[in-house]
């Protein structure tokens, strides 16, 4: 998912790019801002998905990371909560916008608005699953992770004592 959001932001930039261009020379190409505006709207919602996946993006980790037991799985579970209830927002209005979308057209090309707004639901559920997927985990294994680690390892703390 990292690889189509990386691949989705590099083809805006190289579309953004070839719009400058084109228009520098005085010949430009019409349709690259509509191609420019999808690769965008997909990054984006790709890359919020994916930073879902990731616990990178939506959540607390810098205050939860020092807590443990109780109160971290209360505030774990609350920021995932929420999370889950946006995702359903996301789906359910996104889902709609982009039914509603189909009878309209972006000019020159005809595309139907679906093209860019299919994106909101589809990471809706992507990031619903995620969520699903955390809160079965955390209440499994717990809610700590790899991150909780010092920043600092052992022997680098020991070199700046001395």
């Amino acid at each position: 998912m990292m690889v189509l959001c990386g691949v989705c932001i590099f083809m805006f930039t190289l579309t953004v790019f070839c719009d400058v261009v084109t228009r520098t020379l005085g010949v430009p190409w019409l349709w690259l801002q509509q191609v420019t505006t999808a690769f965008f709207a997909w990054g984006v919602f790709i890359g919020m998905a994916a930073a879902t996946r990731r616990n990178d993006h939506f959540y607390l980790t810098e205050i939860t990371k020092r807590m443990t037991g109780a109160p971290r799985s209360a505030i774990e579970i609350t920021n995932r909560v929420i999370v889950l209830m946006v995702s359903l927002l996301l789906i359910w209005f996104g889902w709609k916008n982009a039914i509603l979308d189909l009878g309209s057209y972006r000019m020159p090309s005809l595309l139907p608005l679906t093209v860019y707004t299919a994106i909101v639901p589809a990471a809706g559920v992507l990031i619903l699953l995620f969520s699903i997927e955390q809160l079965v985990n955390g209440w499994k294994h717990g809610f700590e992770g790899p991150e909780d680690r010092d920043d600092v390892p052992q022997f680098v703390a020991e070199e700046v004592v001395e």
